[in-house]
């Protein structure tokens, strides 16, 4: 079974990806996001029929798994294995290659992708894999925003974070209306936090295994400890569930940030089932270029801020993919435009 978590960052999936990967049978580890950041890039590999540029992709893909900020314990991807589990040569029969020998290594039947960036490859999902399973998960964007704004990652202006919140949420909702509720399950962040022990039996119901306590624990974890000290971002997944961490926004933002917030994305808000606070339902405000250049401006500030603020180490993790990302960009840029050709 394969199984794609899909939504925003900054919603809890760390989270719930550790408390699934205490289930024996399946393999949740911190992605490297390969869509992500190859999918844009795979026509630099030019024609993947030929034997040399699908070793370089399945050689690339290899890398930038090795290289993610939290290890993929015991697993080592040999090229040639990883090249004979390929059905298809193409970036996405590698993704699913390198993903079934990760569970292997893990013993595990089924694995859980939670590069929530993956609900922009939804298509090439549905078209590759035999009925994957969808867990969307999702939360307040006026809270997803305010961790957006502490985050090393991401947009930091409210301006920006509802526009891209509000368009991944409506992505979602129409995969949700498409293909129903026996591939699809959609979980808050509020119910996962306020009643976890119910969310997670309703979820293994849905995947067909068996609810286990240790998926409470799973702060206590190997894997935990390991992602909590891979970056600031995560600390907070070696701990307890935080049962009190939502409405954050009421107290760690301005009123101005959420009237923001909501004229861009109230309507999804409400799809959603949250009441926005200053904005009425239905209300539209159409910002002008000024506003706008000023926002833009006042995110890149931000942008600098967070960066100056980080930690040095994870800074460097993460710098070791961006530099892979960086190399085969390049590469690109370097070969005739005639192996650039879509394949």
């Amino acid at each position: 079974m394969n199984i794609f978590m899909i939504g925003t960052q900054r919603s809890g999936s760390n989270l719930l990806r550790l408390m699934l990967n205490e289930l024996p049978r399946i393999a949740a580890p911190h992605p490297p996001h390969i869509l992500q950041r190859l999918m844009p890039l795979a026509p630099n590999y030019g024609d993947l029929e030929q034997r040399e540029s699908f070793a370089q992709l399945v050689d690339d893909v290899c890398r930038l798994v090795e290289l993610n900020p939290v290890p993929w314990e015991g697993v080592t991807l040999n090229r040639l294995d990883i090249q004979l589990r390929c059905r298809r040569h193409t970036l996405m029969a590698v993704y699913e290659a390198v993903y079934d020998a990760m569970a292997k290594a893990w013993e595990a039947r089924s694995w859980c992708c939670k590069s929530m960036a993956n609900i922009q490859y939804l298509p090439q999902i549905e078209e590759h894999f035999r009925s994957p399973r969808y867990i969307y998960l999702y939360r307040d964007g006026r809270d997803v925003a305010c961790s957006f704004r502490k985050a090393v990652v991401g947009e930091k202006h409210f301006y920006h974070i509802a526009k891209e919140w509000a368009a991944a949420q409506q992505l979602a909702l129409g995969m949700r209306e498409r293909i129903g509720p026996g591939r699809f399950i959609s979980i808050s962040y509020e119910s996962l936090t306020s009643e976890p022990e119910h969310t997670m039996r309703l979820l293994c119901k849905f995947l067909g295994v068996r609810f286990n306590r240790k998926m409470l624990e799973f702060y206590q974890s190997d894997e935990a400890r390991r992602a909590a000290e891979s970056s600031d971002l995560w600390g907070n997944v070696a701990k307890p569930i935080m049962a009190d961490n939502t409405r954050k926004f009421l107290r760690d933002t301005s009123q101005e940030d959420i009237r923001i917030f909501e004229s861009v994305a109230g309507d999804v808000l409400s799809a959603l089932g949250y009441e926005s606070m200053y904005v009425p339902e239905g209300a539209k405000t159409v910002f002008s270029e000024e506003q706008i250049r000023h926002f833009d401006a006042e995110n890149r500030r931000l942008k600098d801020e967070v960066l100056q603020r980080a930690s040095a180490d994870d800074l460097k993790r993460r710098d070791r993919q961006a530099t892979l990302i960086q190399e085969i960009r390049e590469r690109g840029q370097m070969a005739p435009a005639s192996m650039r050709a879509i394949a």
